[in-house]
């Protein structure tokens, strides 16, 4: 689903006031905007029902280049990682 179809999915979904497409832009980059300030802070942002997203970290390592087979250093890095609740893996 890309982000137009969500806003989309919104804007008809029963039950909801109607808003335009500019007011539900507005209200999807700001839930996004405050996952990403969680993370940021807290290292993990959970929704009941749905599940937790977390930073994970990478350790620095060593790996290979496909084309050449030469040995090349990886850096750490930080990822997010998903870990999807019980009622969503059931519903799926």
């Amino acid at each position: 689903m890309t982000k137009a179809e969500l806003i989309e999915a919104i804007q008809g979904a029963k039950g909801l006031p109607e808003l335009s497409k500019k007011d539900i832009n507005t209200l999807v980059d700001a839930v996004f905007d405050g996952v990403k300030k969680s993370l940021k802070k807290d290292k993990k942002f959970a929704y009941p029902g749905f599940g937790t997203f977390s930073i994970r970290s990478r350790k620095a390592r060593t790996g290979r280049n496909p084309r050449t087979g030469e040995q090349i250093k990886i850096k750490a890095s930080k990822s997010v990682g998903f870990k999807a609740a019980p009622a969503l893996k059931e519903s799926i």
